[in-house]
């Protein structure tokens, strides 16, 4: 049977691609941050996945304010890098795994959520952005990648709470898969960080440390976080955060934290990147 091995949460700061991407990641800006991610690589290909199942938030790529799903997964074989305006990213193509994806969508929906069907869609950064920080520039991506995607655009996004029992419901899903699969479920976004208004460029330290410590202790602190506390503490881009708690949620309750890299500031945010495996 498929079983989740491990569990990564992760921002997904599009200049950290656009460095990897441009040869900058050894210039005195990035490199303190690069230098520290061959250990968190090491943990990830150690623990030899076959899937992630990756959270995070589309950016008007595959989706437009025309139309913006809660929970959005893709079931595609194969997803291209969005054109974000300067062209795609020139990194290899993303490929799916649609039979556990279906399996997901199934079982989920099975269990009252109204996951939307993506038969097709680009990843933007907040997708590929993450690929390049677990495994940095392959000529293929190692794993086959589950793109799920949470509105954290547009007014109301699902809470916390809401995302944490999402993650129970696709550790439920993954474990009754009858393929022998390893799994690791990511969210991404965050940390910190507002790109507009009084207070763009905010930045709260304490705030992300807390979250990351909580993730193992009481993260029952993150999970009941009101949309208000979020934005409050961590800036209206912070409640991308909500996305880190699919991947508690799919999780054990108790869970040991393997790697651990806090960084600012990565362009005009924090960057956190957070490995566990369960206990």
């Amino acid at each position: 049977m498929a079983k989740i091995v491990g569990g990564i949460g992760c921002s997904h700061v599009p200049a950290v691609g656009a460095a990897s991407d441009h040869n900058k990641t050894q210039s005195g800006y990035w490199q303190p941050l690069f230098d520290a991610l061959p250990a968190a690589r090491k943990w990830i290909d150690d623990l030899a996945p076959d899937v992630i199942v990756l959270v995070y938030n589309d950016h008007a790529s595959a989706f437009s304010m025309q139309l913006i799903p809660t929970f959005a997964i893709g079931t595609a074989p194969v997803f291209k890098p969005a054109d974000e305006g300067y062209g795609p990213r020139e990194i290899p193509d993303v490929y799916g795994h649609p039979a556990l994806a279906w399996h997901i969508i199934e079982s989920c929906i099975y269990d009252e959520f109204d996951l939307t069907i993506a038969n097709e869609m680009d990843v933007d950064h907040g997708c590929t952005v993450p690929l390049t920080v677990f495994f940095a520039e392959p000529e293929a991506w190692p794993v086959k990648v589950i793109p799920l995607c949470v509105n954290v655009i547009q007014y109301p996004p699902p809470t916390a709470n809401r995302c944490f029992k999402l993650g129970q419901a696709i550790r439920k899903a993954v474990e009754s898969f009858p393929e022998d699969l390893r799994v690791v479920v990511a969210g991404t976004g965050g940390m910190s960080h507002q790109l507009q208004g009084e207070r763009a460029g905010v930045v709260n330290t304490e705030f992300d440390i807390n979250y990351l410590n909580n993730l193992s202790g009481n993260n029952d602190i993150n999970r009941y976080m009101s949309h208000v506390e979020y934005i409050r503490e961590a800036g209206s881009e912070g409640i991308e955060m909500v996305m880190w708690q699919i991947m508690r949620g799919a999780m054990e309750d108790k869970i040991v934290e393997k790697f651990r890299k806090y960084h600012v500031a990565s362009s005009n945010t924090a960057f956190g990147i957070i490995c566990f495996e369960n206990a």
